[in-house]
């Protein structure tokens, strides 16, 4: 915040970090703390970088890695941003002439607020039904008159060229100014040479520059943008002003929009994406791109940079018993797996091993999400394709700083005051071995749907298009492409999404389609039912046809996109479909093409099937699961979140003669129960409702691995009914008195409002009796409800962190015959702090710019709530699972 770094702060942060588990930084500047003015640094100042270069030193040290945001706040932008670099608009405006009368008004721009906004005349066309259009732009007198004199009656419509004005928001000092006109060849390129000079050229060991979400409001034009246009579209699209604009634009103005809009992708696509890209990769760095919320193709976007990067904002209703969820503190934001798959498509697609994901946007309100709530995000995300995470957010914030410390207006704060810190190493420990699988070989996912990116650009309404995470229920939901997607991976295929222009990157070997060097392998394109494609598309389709690949269409493809010559090139399309020598069959029709096949099927499920593509029947018990093969052999990520156990000899498409199951939570490891058989192998799993596995099919039995340990189905119980002792240990405002406690609960629920007001950590201490030790039985802590994060010990011993639902943990190395001495640290939520200053008036919220906003962004206020239960709910129990 307000860049107002310091070297021991930075040593003594960073090393907190690593030790939590976290094995990079991105550094992204914003806005300051109030009263700390004298300690901010302005942005690419020589203090700032050399600050930045000693974070860099310290992440060598420690083995982390780190980014870097290519400006403050977001999006790109700054003081070095002049008005001719900075984002645009297009203004329409409509006039009449006449012959008598001439104009009805001057030719000025009629935008209420200009002020500050660069803006001037582009464009002046006339029209005329019998007449071509003509271009007056060089008539028009510095009065606004205009200097023509034309026959009967005509429409002008004006093009003025208008600075949005936006700023950069959350900026931090040195980083104000303007957004900067992403559309523009020479305006990003002044924008990069700007850090060339500030760094003098020299950017030594930053890992990967980073590009947040577009979020430039309102830019829909640069002003090279017509003569662009009519390079890529082949016609000029200034004498179709009236139809592109007008109200009701019918067939010709869809047209005129897809064509306008496509070419602005190109623009981001090929001004900023690409050059961007090309700048980074000369100073041998990566790049990491948000490409939700731009007007262009995102998946073309995304596999434009070396870090596809998504974003969960929000948070989504899982089944599973004992999570919270309360509506006053949500959005109204579900976050969606099928977004996320646009940018985990292009890492695929591209070889790019890395799919990254802004993770815990807004989970829940201030300092009421928990590790439980985060999991199964997470692993949403994770089952999309991501594989590697960032949380939004930890701020920076010095030790000299009390509690909450300095944080950032919107949730999750995740800094070192936070109570739930001293057990984020649990969760990291987690997240480490998820990724460190979904990091490994190359995907596995069975099918490419094909993105008909034409049909969302021939939208009727308005002009710009950004496709946006939270406009997808207008852009994502009501389409083919999406219904289609959920449905096949409900019933379990794993999908990739393909673009026009990826499509051109695939090769057929062996009936596989084949990208990326190799690096890539998809069994079918599916292509769902499709208003508009383009002639190029259709014919690549058939190529790779006639090469062996397996194409399922859900329908044929209705007409091509865009404007010019449109009839001829129906007429094309049409042929090239009618070349297909379609027959009936039981799927609907189909044809073998060349080497390989093409079916037209609406039922996607039966036309897969008769190529031979299995789907996998684990989600018909409600698992959900991504694979990922390395060389020959497959392993799968399994999460339940339903409400339910699933116990079952599940079944896995995947041939081979072993299985290890791992435990990601414990990491614990073994040899899993199997029944081979041909083309599949079932795997005997237990998952309760939270729970995750990964399963590894070997083609071989493993030597020396001990059996994995399944729980029974009706265990011995041993509840821990003795006294508990209960000691704060650590938080605030004030550490309350210890208690011995008869009956076990959450602390909450004892009196007093210094324990009503704690938030940190307190240690509950029992002790359990086994009678005798069964060196071959599994002995399970269930701690039953914790509220929010456990960590445990058992005679002495750290048996490891349950943070999340089920609050499990296998107890088996750990206990002895006798007594056992049972310690269990709870971690609870920053919330009764929280409230306890606002009620009695504290200080904290005092920061530049936004402040300080709740959920709703409201003014933030926390005097007002109910006090979050905390602590150790229980019942504990040990369950013993004879085996």
């Amino acid at each position: 915040m307000g860049s107002a770094v310091d070297k021991d702060n930075l040593s003594y942060l960073m090393h907190e970090y690593s030790e939590a588990g976290i094995g990079g930084l991105e550094i992204a500047p914003i806005y300051g703390a109030k009263g700390f003015e004298n300690t901010f640094l302005d942005y690419l100042s020589p203090e700032w970088i050399a600050m930045l270069q000693h974070s860099i030193s310290i992440a060598d040290s420690l083995g982390m890695q780190i980014d870097l945001t290519q400006g403050t706040g977001w999006p790109f932008g700054g003081e070095m941003v002049t008005p001719e670099m900075a984002a645009k608009k297009m203004r329409i405006q409509h006039y009449r002439y006449s012959q008598d009368k001439g104009l009805d008004r001057p030719i000025k721009i009629e935008e209420k607020n200009t002020n500050g906004k660069s803006h001037y005349l582009h464009t002046l066309m006339a029209y005329k039904d019998s007449e071509s259009p003509k271009n007056l732009t060089d008539r028009v007198a510095v009065d606004g008159g205009l200097n023509w004199n034309g026959e009967g009656d005509w429409t002008l419509i004006a093009v003025f060229e208008i600075q949005t004005g936006q700023k950069v928001k959350r900026a931090a000092p040195g980083g104000k100014g303007f957004t900067l006109d992403h559309f523009s060849e020479i305006a990003v390129k002044q924008y990069l040479d700007h850090f060339d000079s500030a760094f003098r050229g020299d950017f030594p060991g930053i890992r990967a520059f980073y590009n947040d979400s577009f979020e430039v409001y309102g830019a829909d034009f640069t002003g090279d943008y017509f003569n662009y246009f009519q390079s890529k579209r082949g016609y000029d699209i200034r004498n179709h002003l009236a139809q592109l604009t007008a109200e009701n634009p019918g067939e010709e103005g869809r047209r005129l929009k897809s064509d306008y809009r496509e070419t602005i992708s190109d623009m981001l696509l090929e001004n900023f994406t690409h050059q961007w890209s090309s700048w980074a990769k000369g100073h041998q760095k990566l790049t990491k791109n948000q490409a939700h919320g731009s007007p262009g193709n995102l998946l073309d976007l995304y596999a434009a940079v070396s870090i596809p990067e998504g974003e969960t904002f929000g948070s989504s209703y899982f089944p599973i018993p004992g999570i919270r969820r309360d509506s006053s503190d949500i959005r109204n934001v579900d976050p969606d797996p099928i977004m996320l798959k646009f940018a985990s498509s292009a890492a695929h697609l591209t070889g790019n091993n890395l799919a990254s994901t802004e993770t815990f946007t807004w989970l829940g309100e201030h300092f009421k999400s928990s590790f439980s709530q985060a999991k199964p995000e997470l692993e949403q995300a994770f089952l999309a394709g991501i594989n590697h995470m960032f949380y939004h957010g930890i701020t920076y914030s010095p030790q000299e700083v009390e509690f909450p410390g300095w944080l950032f207006y919107a949730s999750l704060n995740l800094n070192t005051h936070n109570s739930l810190w001293p057990h984020l190493k649990g969760f990291n420990g987690y997240v480490q071995r998820v990724q460190s699988i979904l990091q490994s070989g190359m995907p596995d996912n069975e099918l490419l749907m094909y993105w008909p990116v034409y049909d969302v650009w021939a939208d009727p309404e308005g002009l710009g298009k950004t496709l946006t995470v939270h406009g997808i229920d207008e852009w994502l939901h009501p389409t083919s492409f999406y219904k289609e997607s959920k449905k096949l991976m409900e019933i379990g295929y794993g999908l990739d999404f393909v673009s026009d222009a990826l499509l051109n990157t695939l090769e057929v070997k062996d009936h596989v389609l084949i990208g990326a060097d190799g690096k890539f392998r998809s069994a079918a394109i599916v292509v769902p039912k499709t208003a508009y494609m383009p002639v190029a598309t259709l014919k690549q389709l058939i190529a790779l046809a006639k090469e062996g690949a397996h194409i399922v269409f859900q329908d044929k493809p209705a007409d091509v996109p865009g404007f010019k010559d449109h009839d001829g090139r129906k007429v094309t399309l049409d042929s090239m479909w009618q070349s297909i020598p379609l027959k009936p069959n039981a799927q609907g029709s189909g044809a073998d093409f060349g080497k390989g096949k093409i079916l037209v099927s609406k039922e996607l499920p039966s036309a897969l099937g008769s190529f031979g593509i299995e789907r996998e029947k684990l989600t018909d018990l409600g698992l959900k699961y991504i694979r990922r093969r390395v060389g020959e052999q497959k392993y799968y990520y399994l999460v339940n979140h339903t409400a339910n156990k699933i116990s079952e000899m599940v079944s896995f498409e995947t041939e081979g003669k072993a299985a290890i199951l791992m435990d990601p939570e414990q990491g614990t490891i073994g040899l899993a129960k199997v029944n081979t058989g041909s083309g599949s192998t079932k795997v005997a799993i237990s998952l309760l409702p939270g729970q995750s596995v990964i399963v590894h099919v070997l083609n071989e039995l493993p030597k020396g691995l001990a059996p994995w340990k399944y729980e029974v189905p009706d265990p011995e119980i041993i509840d821990v009914s003795n006294t508990w002792k209960l000691t704060f240990t650590k938080g605030g405002p004030a550490l309350p008195s210890g208690q011995v406690l008869e009956n076990l609960q959450p602390w909450t629920s004892l009196k007093g409002e210094d324990i009503e007001d704690f938030s940190g950590q307190a240690m509950y201490e029992s002790s359990f009796e086994l009678g005798s030790l069964n060196d071959k039985a599994k002995y399970v802590l269930n701690l039953g409800e914790v509220l929010e994060s456990a960590k445990v010990w058992v005679n002495d011993k750290e048996v490891g962190y349950a943070f999340s639902i089920p609050f499990r943990l296998d107890i088996s190395d750990f206990v002895k015959k006798g007594k056992n001495t049972l310690r269990v640290e709870v971690a609870n939520l920053m919330a009764n702090h929280v409230r306890y200053m606002d009620k009695n008036e504290i200080l904290w919220r005092n920061y530049h710019e936004i402040n300080f906003v709740n959920i709703d962004y409201k003014p933030f206020d926390a005097s007002d709530w109910e006090v979050m239960p905390s602590g150790l709910a229980g019942p504990v129990n040990i369950e013993v699972h004879d085996l």
